[in-house]
């Protein structure tokens, strides 16, 4: 997360850092394909799998 998200980002306080937090664990779990995941997010595995 910090070398995608966090040191690319000129954050200027404590609550800019939470949203950016927050934005990126939603792009993590929710958009991001993962080769160990069959190239799905997080959340399609988990999907599929509960299925």
């Amino acid at each position: 997360m910090k070398t995608e998200k966090i040191y690319l980002s000129h954050l200027k306080s404590i609550s800019e850092l939470e949203q950016a937090i927050q934005e990126y664990v939603s792009f993590y779990n929710h958009e991001r394909f993962q080769k160990k995941l069959n190239d799905c997010s997080p959340v399609e595995y988990r999907e599929t799998v509960a299925a």
